[in-house]
C-alpha cells in the first residue's frame, strides 16, 4: 500500500515524510482492517514529526482523524462488518482495568496508547484498529468534512466541557484553527456569547462569519469578562492573558499536548478561585457524544483537502497558520 512514513523526526520545512510503498496491515481477532478514505492534518501531527512529542517507535505512520470503510473483521469482532463506514481517533486503546479507566477516564490511562504515536495511523491506505476503539460515522457528512471530528472536533468538544461554561455564558477562544472552528459551532448551539483572540486577519474574519461576538488579539481586553475560556494555541505566554479576561470564579482549559513554558505570572490572575487546567487526549464517550452533537446541530466543517503525497506541504502549511479550518488529505 501506499503510505506517508516518519522514519526520523526533522522540522516540518525539511520534508520529514517518506511517500514509501509498505506491506498492508492485516487484523488481530479484536480488530478491523479499514480502507482509508480521507485522514485530517492536526497540530499534532506536527508536534510528533518535529520530534517535541516522545516516539515511541520508528518508522511510524502519522495520522489520528481517520474515515474509511471496514474491509477486513478480526474473527472476534461483532460489532463492525465489511462495508461499515467508521472513523479512528487519537486513542488507539487504554488499559481497561486501571482507576482512571474504572472512572472513565481512560484518557488518563498510564498504558494508553494513541494513533499515530504508538500504532501506525492514517496516513496510508490502509490501518488497523481495535473495533472497540472505532466509531461509527454519522450519515449526512461526507469522508472528507467528517475526518476533523475525530480529534479537532472531538478535543474542541471536551475543552468546551472541562472549561465548564454553561449554556447562555460567555466563552473566550484563543486561537482559531481546526479545533476552535468547531467548538465555536458547538458554543453557539448552546447559546454561549464567543469571544476570539487570533492575531490573524483572516482567521478572525472566519470567527466573525461563524457567529464571534468580538473578535481581537491575546493582548487586547475583551469588552466583558469571561465565564470559561479555552486556549488552542501552544504558546505559554497566552496563558497569563487569558487568566487576565477571565471573571473570578472562571476556568480556563488549555487545549495542547504540547507547549511553550508558561511564564512567571502575579498571583492576583489566579486568584479569586479561578481555575487553570489541561485538557489531556479524549475518551470514547466524548467521541460518541460528539459526533451525535455534530449530526443534531449539525456541525459544518470547512476543508481544504490535498491528496496523500502533499502531507509535508501540508504540515508546512499548518505550522504557518495557513490553512482555513481543517486540512485533510484525500487518500487514493
Amino acid at each position: 500500500m501506499q503510505a506517508m512514513i516518519l522514519k526520523a523526526p526533522r522540522p516540518a520545512e525539511e520534508n520529514p515524510l517518506a511517500a514509501v510503498e509498505v506491506l498492508e496491515p492485516a487484523p488481530g481477532p479484536d480488530e478491523i482492517r479499514i480502507r482509508v478514505r480521507a485522514c485530517g492534518v492536526c497540530h499534532t501531527d506536527l508536534h510528533t514529526v518535529e520530534g517535541e512529542l516522545n516516539l515511541f517507535r520508528l518508522p511510524i505512520i502519522p495520522g489520528h482523524q481517520i474515515v474509511g470503510v471496514v474491509d477486513q473483521v478480526g474473527a472476534d469482532v461483532t460489532c463492525f462488518r465489511s462495508g461499515d463506514r467508521v472513523g479512528v481517533a487519537w486513542l488507539y486503546s487504554s488499559c481497561g482495568q486501571c482507576d482512571f479507566c474504572q472512572r472513565g477516564l481512560e484518557n488518563l490511562c498510564d498504558e494508553a496508547r494513541f494513533t499515530g504515536l504508538h500504532a501506525d495511523g492514517g496516513y496510508a491506505q490502509y490501518t488497523v484498529v481495535p473495533a472497540a476503539f472505532a466509531y461509527p460515522i454519522p450519515p449526512g457528512f461526507s469522508d472528507l468534512q467528517a475526518a476533523p471530528l475525530l480529534c479537532a472536533g472531538v478535543i474542541g468538544y471536551r475543552s468546551l466541557r472541562l472549561s465548564e461554561v454553561q449554556p447562555g455564558e460567555r466563552v473566550g477562544l484563543y486561537g482559531f484553527g481546526a479545533s476552535a472552528h468547531v467548538a465555536i459551532q458547538i458554543a453557539r448551539h448552546w447559546g454561549c456569547e464567543v469571544f476570539v483572540f487570533t492575531r490573524s486577519e483572516e482567521h478572525q474574519q472566519y470567527a466573525r462569519e461563524l457567529g464571534a461576538a468580538w473578535v481581537g488579539e491575546a493582548q487586547d481586553d475583551p469588552p466583558a469578562p469571561l465565564a470559561s475560556a479555552i486556549t488552542f494555541a501552544p504558546a505559554g505566554w497566552i496563558v497569563p492573558e487569558a487568566l487576565r479576561a477571565l471573571r473570578k470564579g472562571g476556568t480556563l482549559a488549555i487545549n495542547a499536548i504540547h507547549m511553550s513554558p508558561i511564564p512567571e505570572m502575579e498571583y492576583r490572575l489566579l486568584y479569586g478561585e479561578r481555575t487553570l487546567r489541561s485538557v489531556a487526549n479524549m475518551t470514547r464517550q466524548d467521541a460518541e457524544e460528539l459526533l451525535q452533537l455534530a449530526a443534531q446541530i449539525p456541525i459544518h466543517t470547512d476543508v481544504e483537502v490535498y491528496p496523500l503525497d502533499q502531507a509535508n506541504q501540508v504540515l508546512q502549511r499548518l505550522k504557518d497558520r495557513q490553512v482555513r479550518g481543517a486540512a485533510v488529505l484525500e487518500v487514493p
